[in-house]
């Protein structure tokens, strides 16, 4: 644990022992998955793996609705992976998931610790996916927090802003192609503000970035100054609509990757057929360039979802990925069914051998090539 979670956690108390805990709660949850995947093209075609995250949380319930509560999670994890009489290969990973202490009120709230912290209107194909790398096929949503101080005001008009430092976060993250530099830390901030029938937010981050481990060592450089930007609108009108875009410039001359332009325009709209058909349709467009205004390898992808469900606690749903620039496609579909506690997954998928979808975390381990996968998870 970081020396910034043990000082907040020693404030929070100090805080609680001034003001009076009126009443507290302690909980222990956690989520066990077990998973089996079968993919011919890869060099080890059968993988299984068993997973489980336990969390615990603490809470203190203060006078005047003000709140000090606690988080601590971990991913512990086992996989192998067998080709048939010939070679097997085994892996584990223990890791803190979500470590944090957070102080709220009715219209405040600070966050300190390991988090996630994501935001933005897209719903799959995300520019605004700074911090995370949350895969829309992953029945669980995994994704690895940052290490921060996160600060959220919400005005009583709906209006929020958000504040944040982020500090220990070396490795890239989001659509970032280079580390941070250790030595310093990360600030940034968005405003989100109500319109008719729906929400606009303006997004700043600043980083010093580490580009040490690009191959090209004409580009690698200690400190390079980077300047995030980015603005998202989301309305709801007959169906909901939304756009969403994030522009990077660096001060040190990196070839294509100086600027990174990255914008998604998307609908939703649930079609009135049997028990409803939810229907996503995303175009995602991303460039760089030596300069804020050139488009140099351009990437376009289309993308489709449907989710239609099933009985009481089933769900059908497919998500198809058209890349544009090499003209192939990726598909996805998925059934789940729950029982209690319990939830079955199982998905199939058939894509191309080298599989090319930008920022989609540790799910490119898997999903190249044809394969399907059964997953069963239970939440207690």
């Amino acid at each position: 644990m970081s020396r910034s979670v043990y000082i907040l956690i020693l404030l929070l108390l100090l805080i609680s022992s001034v003001t009076g805990a009126v009443t507290d709660t302690l909980k222990f949850r956690g989520q066990a998955s077990l998973f089996a995947l079968y993919n011919q093209s890869r060099k080890l075609p059968l993988n299984s793996g068993l997973r489980y995250i336990p969390q615990l949380n603490y809470s203190l319930d203060l006078k005047n609705d003000h709140k000090i509560d606690f988080e601590a999670s971990a991913n512990l994890a086992a996989n192998a992976g067998i080709s048939f009489f010939d070679s097997i290969s085994a892996s584990d990973m223990v890791k803190a998931y979500r470590l944090w202490a957070r102080y709220s009120t009715r219209q405040l709230e600070l966050r300190v610790g390991l988090q996630k912290i994501n935001f933005g209107s897209a719903n799959i194909l995300r520019p605004l996916m700074w911090f995370d790398q949350v895969d829309p096929r992953d029945p669980l949503k995994l994704t690895d927090g940052v290490w921060g101080a996160l600060g959220r005001y919400y005005f009583l008009n709906n209006a929020n802003i958000w504040l944040w430092c982020l500090y220990g976060n070396t490795k890239p993250k989001g659509w970032e192609t280079s580390g941070t530099n250790r030595n310093f830390p990360e600030v940034g901030g968005r405003l989100q503000l109500p319109v008719p029938s729906g929400e606009i937010a303006f997004t700043y981050h600043f980083r010093i970035a580490d580009t040490r481990n690009l191959s090209e060592s004409i580009y690698q450089f200690e400190k390079v100054n980077e300047n995030r930007v980015g603005f998202d609108i989301k309305l709801n009108l007959f169906t909901g609509i939304w756009f969403e875009g994030s522009m990077v410039t660096r001060n040190k001359e990196l070839g294509i990757n100086s600027t990174q332009k990255i914008f998604n325009a998307g609908m939703d709209y649930t079609f009135n057929i049997g028990n409803g058909i939810y229907a996503v349709f995303e175009q995602l467009l991303a460039a760089g360039g030596e300069r804020s205004l050139d488009f140099q390898n351009r990437i376009s992808y289309s993308l489709l979802s449907l989710s239609y469900p099933v009985g009481i606690s089933g769900r059908l749903g497919s998500i198809s990925y058209y890349d544009w620039g090499n003209r192939k496609a990726y598909n996805f579909v998925n059934w789940n069914k729950q029982f209690g506690n319990f939830s079955f997954y199982l998905i199939a998928y058939w894509n191309p051998d080298i599989y090319n979808i930008p920022s989609t975390g540790e799910s490119q381990n898997y999903y190249g090539g044809r394969g399907i996968q059964a997953m069963l998870v239970l939440n207690h």
